[in-house]
C-alpha cells in the first residue's frame, strides 16, 4: 500500500519528528518528465527552521498528486522529509470521504441536518481507509524516531496516529495539535457511537493535545466526558497561532505587491477617495462569503450615502472543487457579486471586484489598501487573515470580525464583533467601520497588531514542542 521517498536521518533515528498529510515541498511534473520542487511556507516550516539544522528533525507527510507519487517512485526527496506514497483510492477516501467531508463539516457545524450525515456502508468503507492511512503514518513514525523522540502529529487527517503510535512505540512522547475548531458534545455525538470513541480514544493515546483556543480546548474535553467518562490523563495545552510580523512587514513592501497595489487601485477608482472593505478567504464553506456579500449589499440598499464611495475587493480562492458542494458554493459567490454589480455599479463604479484566482501578493496588496477587513467565519479555528491585515495595513483598518472565529478569543476587544448569520447586523457593523473615526482606527489597529503577533509561527511551534518534552 505504501512506498517512500528516500529520506535523510541519523543512523539512530530522528529525535523530533512531525507529520501531517501535507508536507513543506511538493513536486509537479513536466510535460518533459522533468520533476518541479516548490517550497511552501506557513508556521510547521518556519517551527523546524527554528530549531536549527542540528535538532535531527524529519517531517512525515503523504504524497497529494501525481509529480508526488512520480518523485516518491524515482526516490527524489528532501533532506528531513519522508513522503509516504499511500495508494491513492486509499488517500482519496480518507482524505475527501472522512477528513473532509466528514471530520471538517462536524467541527465546523456544516451539515444540514435534516438530509445530511447518513452514515451507511459507503462511510464504513471510507472509514476502514481513513484508518489504513492513520496506520502508515503511524508505522513511518515508529520506523523512524530515535529512542524517547518527539512526535508532533497534526490535525484531523491524523486523529487516530497518537493511539496507534503509542501501541508500537510506548517510548515516544507524541503530542497532537487541532487546527480546526471542536464541536460540541451534541454535534459531535452525530457520528457513529463507535467512531466518535475511536476518534478520541486515537488522540488520547497523545501525552499532550494541543488547541489553537481555550474554547475548542473545552469543547474536546466534554466530548471526552461525554462519551469516554474523562481524558485518561493526557495533557492539554492551548496555543494561538500569530501571524509573522516581520515576514509580512517585509514581503508586503516587496515590488510584485508594489505592481498589484497600483492595479488595484485603478480599479477601484475614485481618485482614492474611496473606502475600501477586504475580505481574503478561500471559498471554503465555513468562511461565510456569500452572507458577507449579501451583508454588503444590504449596506448599499439601506444606506445609499455609500454608493460610489465604497469598494469591496473580495479574494474569494477555491478551493476543494473536487467536492460538488464547494463548486456550487464557488459558483454561488461569483453569482452573488455579479448581481450586485448588475444592480448598484455604474460607469465609474464597480461596486464589489471578486478575484478568484490565488495570489499572495495581490493578497498583501489589498491588506495594505484596507479600511476595513471583513472576517465573518461561521466557524474557524484561528483565521489567519484577522491577525494579518491589522499588521499590513497602511493607513490602519477596523475589523468586522466573526464571534465564532478562533481569533475571537485575542482580538474581540479592539474588533467590530458581529453574529455570522447576523446579516443586518453584519451590515451595520461594516457601516460603523467604515465611519470609525481615523484616530480611533489608527489606535484599534496597533493594539490588534500587538495581539495578532504575540505568538509567531516559530515560538508557537517551540513552544509545544517544549510543553511536550518538559519532564
Amino acid at each position: 500500500m505504501v512506498s517512500e521517498a528516500s529520506h535523510s536521518v541519523t543512523r539512530a533515528g530522528a529525535q523530533v519528528l512531525v507529520a501531517s498529510n501535507r508536507g513543506p515541498v511538493t513536486y509537479s511534473l513536466g510535460d518533459d518528465g522533468t520533476l518541479d520542487a516548490k517550497r511552501g511556507g506557513g508556521g510547521l516550516v518556519s517551527g523546524l527552521s527554528a530549531i536549527g539544522d542540528d535538532a535531527d528533525a524529519l517531517w512525515v507527510c503523504s504524497a497529494l498528486g501525481e509529480g508526488d507519487r512520480e518523485a516518491v517512485r524515482r526516490g527524489v526527496g528532501e533532506p528531513g522529509v519522508r513522503m509516504l506514497d499511500i495508494d491513492a483510492a486509499v488517500h482519496a477516501d480518507a482524505y475527501n470521504g472522512v477528513a473532509n467531508s466528514v471530520l471538517w463539516f462536524v467541527h465546523h457545524m456544516l451539515y444540514q441536518t435534516p438530509l445530511e450525515p447518513a452514515f451507511g456502508p459507503e462511510f464504513r468503507a471510507q472509514w476502514a481507509s481513513y484508518e489504513a492511512y492513520n496506520r502508515a503514518f503511524a508505522e513511518a513514525l515508529a520506523e523512524s524516531a530515535g529512542p524517547g523522540a518527539a512526535v508532533l502529529v497534526q490535525d484531523y487527517h491524523l486523529a487516530l496516529v497518537p493511539g496507534m503510535l503509542r501501541e508500537l512505540r510506548a517510548d515516544l512522547r507524541i503530542g497532537h495539535f487541532s487546527h480546526t475548531p471542536w464541536a460540541p458534545v451534541d454535534y459531535f455525538r452525530m457520528l457513529p457511537d463507535d467512531i466518535a470513541e475511536r476518534l478520541l480514544r486515537g488522540m488520547l493515546g497523545a501525552d499532550r493535545l494541543g488547541f489553537l483556543t481555550g474554547r475548542w480546548a473545552d469543547a474536546f474535553t466534554a466530548c471526552c466526558v461525554a462519551v469516554l467518562g474523562g481524558t485518561s490523563g493526557t495533557r492539554i495545552g492551548v496555543h494561538g497561532l500569530g501571524a509573522d510580523a516581520d515576514f509580512l512587514r517585509e514581503r508586503s513592501r516587496r515590488a510584485d505587491v508594489e505592481e498589484r497595489l497600483a492595479a488595484l487601485r485603478e480599479q477601484i477608482g475614485g481618485d482614492g477617495t474611496r473606502k475600501v472593505v477586504v475580505r481574503v478567504d478561500r471559498t471554503e464553506l465555513s468562511k461565510n462569503i456569500v452572507r458577507g456579500l449579501h451583508a454588503y449589499r444590504l449596506l448599499l440598499d439601506e444606506r445609499p450615502e455609500w454608493r460610489e464611495r465604497v469598494v469591496h475587493v473580495a479574494f474569494a480562492y477555491p478551493s476543494r472543487q473536487d467536492l460538488a458542494v464547494y463548486r456550487d458554493y464557488t459558483a454561488e459567490v461569483s453569482r452573488v457579486a455579479s448581481a450586485i454589480n448588475s444592480a448598484y455599479g455604474t460607469d465609474s463604479w464597480m461596486p464589489v471586484i471578486l478575484h478568484v484566482k490565488d495570489d499572495f501578493a495581490r493578497s498583501l496588496a489589498a491588506y495594505r489598501l484596507a479600511d476595513v477587513a471583513l472576517v465573518n467565519p461561521i466557524r474557524d479555528g484561528m483565521n489567519l487573515v484577522a491577525k494579518e491585515v491589522p499588521v499590513v495595513s497602511d493607513e490602519g483598518c477596523a475589523l468586522v470580525l466573526s464571534r465564532e472565529a478562533g481569533a475571537f478569543e485575542e482580538l474581540g476587544d479592539d474588533a467590530l464583533v458581529v453574529n455570522p448569520y447576523d446579516v443586518s447586523g453584519t451590515a451595520q457593523a461594516l457601516h460603523t467601520a467604515l465611519t470609525m473615526p481615523s484616530a480611533e482606527r489608527a489606535e484599534r489597529t496597533k493594539r490588534l497588531a500587538a495581539s495578532a503577533t504575540s505568538l509567531p509561527p516559530s515560538q508557537w511551534f517551540l513552544d509545544q514542542l517544549q510543553a511536550l518534552t518538559a519532564p
